[in-house]
């Protein structure tokens, strides 16, 4: 949870500093973080969690030596997909134009987007990183460098912004030293001696079993960043409407609330996935279906205390990104959705958490286009456009898509038989580390 809120504060700092030099840099930072970066944050997010279900069974079996092997597919395979995704950051300017946000606002954003790409290349070694430290249950570390990182953002922002007045290129530019700095200090932590079991150094092992791997990481990708990319395509949808330039910078101001506080349901996500994972692995369903409960009360009691939050401040929680008193009173009207928000992704990334670990990732992505796209998002449009409610309507229809999602998983969940899957989980480390020792074997 540390991990997560630090890696995220590190860019609610830079907004902030960009919301206080104008109102077009925040707009133009904010789509360059919240659109383009995020939408390939939330592929690649996606695509490492496979490690959360590979990973955790073999930890839970005892299957340590897989760890390692497996971290390293998952290295191979992001960086293929990381080049892949280049385009989504070259060719910025013209893409969201294409989506209809202003020239302005698009050319400013798209030139920062070039600038965010040290960071996009640090998602390839950071998340795998941090999912291999995870099933270890070594969150202390993954914490300690990210805080770390967090600390250094601080002290090279302040010198940088705030005393050279560098502006707001240099502002991206510490972000991505930042993101650098978690990765190459939890790295260093693994190859010099902190996981002797789990890291027997580069293996040749990572270049086989790809297509595999490959199709559990694609199943994963798709999973998560359906849900990623779903209100980032409100922010698209805003940009679209009248006075878009205020309708966008107040909607990226709740987002960010939004996103900042969801770094606590998503580390319950990737704690329940791993703890589920493990428990599978260990062929201990109950231990599962435990971890399952625990989990989501404490998530949707933490849910229940933002929200409370976010009632009783609704009125000043703007001031943190822009002093513009228009900003704070279109920021003011919609936080009562911003609230409702947050209570439900209190409950629905735990129950994602579940699926991750227990290998339900295709399942779930076919559940996540039914409910956003083929639900939520239609009925955005409609009370948006058609009954002109505005970003209030198109926030609105997105919030039932998620409503419905989460009652779909808090079905499955409820109807699993945990030992089943406990079964499944032992059969599938069985098989993939039976297919590394007779390769050992033969070479």
């Amino acid at each position: 949870m540390i991990g997560r809120l630090a890696l995220y504060g590190m860019c609610v700092i830079t907004q902030a500093y960009a919301g206080h030099v104008g109102d077009l840099e925040l707009a133009s930072f904010s789509i360059a973080t919240t659109v383009v970066a995020s939408f390939v944050f939330g592929f690649m997010l996606g695509m490492a969690s496979a490690l959360e279900t590979l990973c955790g069974q073999a930890f839970g079996a005892k299957q340590y030596h897989m760890l390692g092997v497996y971290m390293q597919r998952s290295w191979v395979v992001l960086f293929v997909c990381a080049i892949l995704l280049l385009p989504l950051y070259l060719y910025a300017t013209p893409l969201l134009e294409l989506v209809g946000q202003s020239r302005e606002i698009a050319e400013r954003a798209g030139y920062l987007s070039l600038w965010l790409l040290p960071m996009h290349f640090s998602f390839v070694f950071l998340f795998p990183l941090q999912r291999f430290l995870q099933c270890q249950l070594k969150n202390s570390v993954n914490a300690a460098f990210t805080v770390l990182a967090l600390l250094v953002h601080v002290l090279v922002s302040w010198l940088l912004l705030e005393k050279l007045k560098l502006g707001l290129t240099v502002a991206t530019l510490t972000l991505d030293f930042s993101w650098w700095v978690a990765v190459v200090g939890q790295f260093g932590y693994v190859v010099c001696g902190g996981c002797p079991r789990t890291w027997k150094g580069f293996s040749f092992e990572a270049f086989t079993e790809l297509w595999g791997f490959l199709k559990l990481s694609a199943s994963s990708g798709v999973m998560l960043c359906l849900e990623n990319w779903y209100y980032r395509i409100l922010v698209l949808l805003t940009g679209n409407l009248k006075n878009a330039e205020i309708a966008v910078d107040a909607l990226s101001v709740c987002m960010n609330i939004n996103s900042w506080e969801m770094m606590i349901p998503l580390a319950f996500f990737a704690g329940t996935g791993v703890r589920v994972a493990n428990e599978l692995g260990a062929g201990n369903g109950k231990g599962a279906r435990f971890a399952t409960i625990v989990s989501v009360a404490t998530s949707t009691a933490v849910g229940l205390v933002f929200w409370s939050l976010i009632i009783g401040f609704h009125d000043k929680i703007a001031l943190i990104f822009s002093t513009s008193q228009v900003i704070q009173e279109a920021v003011n009207r919609l936080c009562i959705l911003l609230s409702f928000s947050i209570l439900l992704n209190s409950v629905q990334p735990v129950l994602s958490g579940v699926a991750v670990g227990s290998g339900w990732q295709a399942l779930v992505a076919y559940v996540n286009i039914g409910t956003y796209y083929i639900i939520g998002i239609p009925c955005g449009l409609i009370l948006g456009w058609i009954f002109e409610f505005g970003v209030q309507g198109i926030w609105a229809g997105m919030i039932g898509g998620t409503g419905i999602q989460t009652l779909i998983l808090a079905y499955l969940t409820i109807r699993c038989d945990w030992d089943k899957e406990a079964m499944i989980a032992r059969d599938r480390v069985k098989k993939w580390s039976v297919a590394a020792d007779n390769r050992r074997t033969n070479s």
